[in-house]
């Protein structure tokens, strides 16, 4: 059986606990064994390495040096990383090598929350394959992105918020390799509900089962 942990903490706006929980059903659902801790310390352990899957939910706060390490040796070697929102694209801002292995990094929500639009560019991607661009209302995260991010789904700034973005196209949606483990990020999912969103769900539900190994 394939072994995930959740470790879930950092800023409560993003219901950090509430999404722990219903990715650790959805895991679960799938087939997964999975542990939920809620201390950065979890990533220090050695024995993380043989996981098949780790999934960040940690909205800022700080990564030690020796947990950050430990996490990215890991994932270096094969375990998966997946996750989304601030609980993965905007935890612990100060480590550079963790921003590295996600892809991305938070810097903005125009409007906050704000009626905008997702599209799928990779339709015949497994993770977002039958999936139609679709209507969503949340914070329209503004990123800086990794180029070499396999992007699956966008969404376009209207400049509304803030002028000088106007027209800009901004990845919502990636996967990515670091070293040999797989990674997958989704920019949805600020608050518990918006898992009723079946686009979210789906997306983040076969994106997650892509990452384990």
């Amino acid at each position: 059986m394939r072994q995930a942990l959740i470790v879930w903490g950092g800023w409560e706006g993003h219901e950090p606990e509430a999404g722990a929980r219903v990715v650790k059903a959805m895991l679960e659902e799938e087939g997964f064994a999975v542990r939920l801790e809620n201390t950065t310390a979890a990533f220090a352990d050695p024995a993380i390495a043989e996981l098949s899957l780790i999934v960040p939910i940690y909205t800022m706060s700080k990564l030690a040096k020796a947990e950050e390490a430990n996490l990215t040796k890991a994932v270096e070697s094969g375990v998966g990383l997946g996750g989304y929102h601030g609980g993965m694209g905007d935890a612990f801002r100060e480590s550079t090598d963790y921003q590295f292995m996600c892809g991305g990094q938070w810097v903005a929500h125009p409007g906050n929350i704000i009626d905008y639009r997702v599209n799928i560019v990779r339709s015949d991607d497994p993770i977002v394959n039958g999936i139609d661009d679709f209507a969503y209302r949340s914070e329209q995260y503004y990123m800086h992105v990794d180029p070499s991010n396999e992007v699956l789904a966008t969404t376009t700034f209207s400049g509304e918020h803030a002028p000088w973005i106007d027209g800009v196209v901004m990845p919502v949606v990636w996967k990515r390799r670091h070293g040999k483990g797989r990674v997958f990020y989704s920019s949805l999912g600020h608050a518990a509900k918006e898992f009723e969103v079946p686009q979210m769900r789906t997306i983040l539900r076969r994106g997650l089962v892509w990452a384990a190994r």
